[in-house]
């Protein structure tokens, strides 16, 4: 049976509530409204997470510069957001350790910052873990920038190396509670009648078929398109709800003096930087831009790419970076609220929730703004919005943080002999499916295809890719191997990966020679639009922040 190319049943003709926007806000409503008893559809034009939510620099964090604008509030719930995250998904999210470095040319006084800091940690409760040893801030300020006397402190927040798989987690926590959910399902319109939302017309990207659904409420949380979704619905805000902020990576390799912990920085220009262990890979952002193009089709300028990588290499001057050593770059369109007359750093995080009665349709509500921080509060805030009554938090029983590592060592000795597979495959499959990691190792066992790894190099198996088609809603070849199984993001994957990768999941779910060569091309289009390759060069960059 070809798993991917199933067809999908057709969707009933009325819900509760209909989720506009598939990505980490948008499922996180939708399992939220779920679980309030609401029939709930949600429906995404590409694929969950595919958006803003695979773009981001990836931590969970409590927004140490929100406390320069004073937003002390948000900080607060933020950090009780970022605790939450870390006792509920601890194989996704992960303390981790920040090292913060201030050149004496800094705007940001040492005695400032160690204040905020001071701040930061009071309002973050308990420590996570150990402080950054002495060796290591040494080790840094000998590879940092030696002609500049460096104060280096520490502090922590937490990483989501994958918040495509914390997507994936909520999104099968939402079917199981009862939403229905729809990938691959553009609204090409909001059908309001007599200044009421009642509902949508979708069309299904796989099938080209149309249908209309109707809903008692309607959510857009489409991020950076909302003012998209409105406009070809005919509902006439007063101003734009967003106004979108482009920011752009780079991801390099591992390179002499890079560090082992998060480094939390200045560039040139005095913008905060982020120079963060990622994928065993080093990711660098972010830039700030006002972007008010079609966010799917964004991509980071080359004086972007410029910038960053002429940060880093000021700030590792021997490490002898170019532009030949970049992986790719990648970019992503921040929904923020419009604020013509802000500098983009100056603009709040704080979510906001539209209520479209005054624009002439009721009973439909725009998210804007938000984060992967603080998004099951924002769902919480969102289902309250429409009455409908939030469950009580589920955490998991860990006693402390420090217990969590030993509780990972034990599900992949049990994964691995579950499954037949080593250890090495056995904790990739723990750390990115968590629990539902035994599933897939009983899946593997019955099968040498299923054990297969993905390509020649990878620790991740067949068995994955299986069921991101039977139970995490993936359609094609790109929703698994860049969000459900997201091998596709390393450093090392190569045209002969994607190739290997194809084969055998095709051989695994049925595809025939045919399907195997359109989901090939499919893919590999998608990659090299998501993960832009940077122009060669061999001569030196310089940058406009000169």
């Amino acid at each position: 049976m070809n798993l991917s190319l199933k067809e999908r049943p057709r969707l009933e003709d009325r819900y509760q509530v209909l989720v506009i926007g598939g990505g980490i806000n948008g499922v996180a409503i939708a399992r939220e409204c779920a679980r309030a008893g609401r029939r709930t559809l949600l429906v995404e034009e590409h694929d969950f997470g595919s958006g803003t939510t695979s773009r981001s620099t990836r931590m969970i964090h409590g927004g140490l510069r929100y406390l320069e604008h004073g937003e002390i509030g948000l900080v607060r719930e933020s950090l009780r957001a970022r605790k939450h995250l870390l006792r509920e998904h601890p194989h996704l999210v992960q303390p981790m350790q920040f090292l913060l470095a201030i050149s004496p040319g800094s705007r940001r006084s040492a005695l400032a910052v160690r204040t905020g800091l001071w701040l930061y940690r009071r309002l973050g409760g308990p420590k996570l873990r150990g402080s950054v040893s002495e060796m290591e801030k040494r080790r840094l300020e000998q590879w940092l920038d030696a002609g500049q006397r460096w104060s280096i402190l520490d502090f922590e927040d937490a990483q989501c190396e994958f918040p495509e798989r914390l997507v994936a987690e909520w999104l099968v926590e939402a079917i199981q509670a009862g939403a229905v959910v729809r990938n691959h399902a553009r609204v090409l319109a909001v059908n309001v009648t007599h200044g009421k939302a009642l509902g949508v017309l979708l069309r299904d990207q796989l099938t080209g078929k149309e249908q209309r659904v109707d809903a008692s409420w309607i959510i857009n949380a489409t991020g950076p398109w909302a003012d998209r979704v409105c406009q070809r619905s005919s509902i006439r805000t007063s101003r734009p709800m967003v106004g979108g902020v482009r920011g752009s990576h780079i991801v390099l390799p591992r390179f002499a003096g890079a560090p082992t912990t998060a480094l939390y920085t200045e560039a040139p220009d005095h913008r905060p930087i982020f120079v963060v262990p990622w994928n065993d890979q080093i990711l660098v952002g972010t830039t700030e831009v006002p972007d008010s193009g079609d966010p799917g089709k964004t991509k980071p300028a080359s004086d972007e790419i410029d910038y960053l990588l002429h940060s880093v290499k000021r700030l590792f001057p021997r490490a002898q970076i170019s532009r030949n050593e970049i992986h790719y770059a990648f970019a992503g369109v921040r929904p923020l609220p419009f604020s013509p007359n802000q500098k983009p750093n100056g603009i709040t995080r704080r979510n906001f929730l539209h209520d479209h009665a005054e624009d002439g349709a009721s009973r439909m509500i725009s998210v804007i703004g938000g984060k992967l921080t603080t998004a099951a509060e924002l769902a919480c805030e969102c289902a309250q919005k429409i009455g409908a009554p939030t469950a009580t938090r589920k955490v998991l029983a860990i006693a402390s943080v420090d217990s969590i590592d030993p509780i990972l060592d034990r599900w992949v000795l049990e994964i691995a002999e579950a499954g037949g597979v080593s250890e090495s495959t056995a904790r990739g499959i723990v750390e990115w499916h968590g629990k539902r990691s035994l599933d897939i190792a009983r899946m593997a066992l019955s099968s040498a295809v299923l054990r297969a790894p993905l390509c020649s190099h990878s620790e991740h198996i067949v068995a994955e890719a299986v069921d991101a088609f039977s139970n995490e809603c993936a359609a094609t070849l790109g929703d698994v191997l860049l969000r459900r199984v997201p091998a596709a993001l390393g450093g090392c994957w190569s045209d002969e990966c994607s190739r290997q990768a194809a084969q055998r999941i095709g051989a695994a779910v049925g595809w025939n020679e045919q399907d195997m060569a359109a989901e090939l091309e499919s893919f590999e289009a998608e990659r090299a639009a998501f993960l832009q390759k940077t122009v060669r060069m061999d001569l030196p960059v310089e940058t406009a922040a000169d």
